[in-house]
């Protein structure tokens, strides 16, 4: 492949064709799509090589059943896990899905020593961490993508309520991926107003039930699958904070030990995402509350994470 970075992709389904969609709209990296599945990859990736000039982008696009394609990667995003059914949560999935992430991360590994790793699959905070056990990558490089969906999907949320531009809605979620994450209003925003100030404390509530529960909406609603369109653009903006060195700050799930007093856990946190990977852990003051709620989603991820050990030792 030529000089641009080169992403490659483990995982062709919804999420993972969708991620190599934006990615290649936006001319952010030649795109490498893994899957087991023969044909698939390559079909997808073909597909999307002959809308490029229609869209006007100029990237090498490549499916592939072998990842010896993705060799000498940027960055690689995992994708690759079975996703929710209904009335599955996302820790449901912990065993197949750590069994998964084990053999992809370790011919990832093999492959591209010096990538940085985006992980995709659930449960998110667990299977980060079995990512960055097996690859043995350092723990800057390693950051698993649900703060930006999480938050984003606040953001709508906060932008339908009062019906203003999702432009000018900023909007901050911390902890755990899943039923305990801790969206924090206090520091979400409309064009700089606080949101305490805009919206009435009861529908602030509702608004942060419904981000919790915004991946089960979707997956009830599609009863064959889970969300792809919002977590692959969420991909997207990550890939591209690494590859332009932006220095956004954003939520991620990122390695903290001091940080916050985790203790060597990844959790979602504000991070500074750059081209040296996760190049900062951003720590907010909570109030008494939110630290409570904060834990809470930390001793959550630390049971994943036991359960996760046990699994990769296995």
């Amino acid at each position: 492949m030529g000089t641009r970075p080169k992403v490659s992709i483990i995982g062709a389904g919804n999420v993972g064709a969708t991620s190599a969609h934006w990615i290649a709209s936006k001319e952010l990296a030649d795109v490498v799509l893994v899957d087991i599945v023969e044909g698939m990859p390559q079909g997808k990736a073909l597909d999307l090589f002959e809308a490029s000039p229609i869209e006007g982008f100029d990237c090498q696009l490549v499916g592939s059943n072998d990842y010896a394609a993705t060799a000498e990667s940027d960055i690689v995003v995992i994708t690759s896990g079975l996703p929710r059914k209904p009335g599955m949560s996302r820790d449901d999935l912990l065993a197949k899905n750590v069994a998964i992430a084990k053999e992809v991360t370790a011919n990832v590994a093999k492959h591209s020593p010096n990538a940085m790793l985006i992980v995709v699959a659930n449960p998110l905070d667990a299977i980060v961490y079995a990512a960055w056990k097996v690859s043995g990558f350092a723990t800057h490089k390693v950051m698993g993508m649900a703060g930006i969906l999480d938050s984003a999907r606040f953001r709508s949320f906060i932008a339908e309520e009062l019906k203003v531009s999702v432009k000018d809605v900023t909007a901050f979620v911390l902890g755990g991926h899943g039923d305990t994450m801790v969206p924090l209003p206090r520091y979400s925003a409309v064009a700089g107003i606080p949101l305490p100030d805009l919206v009435a404390k009861d529908r602030l509530e509702a608004l942060v039930q419904r981000t919790r529960d915004g991946g089960a909406e979707i997956v009830k609603l599609l009863k064959t699958g889970s969300a792809y369109y919002a977590p692959s653009a969420a991909v997207a903006e990550m890939v591209e904070a690494i590859v332009k060195d932006k220095k956004r700050i954003l939520p991620c799930a990122a390695y903290c030990d001091k940080e916050y007093n985790v203790g060597g856990y990844f959790v979602g946190v504000p991070v500074l995402l750059g081209a040296g990977g996760v190049e900062r852990v951003i720590q907010v003051q909570m109030t008494p509350d939110e630290s409570a709620a904060f834990a809470r989603s930390v001793d959550h991820v630390k049971d994943l994470v036991k359960a996760t050990e046990k699994l990769l030792a296995s």
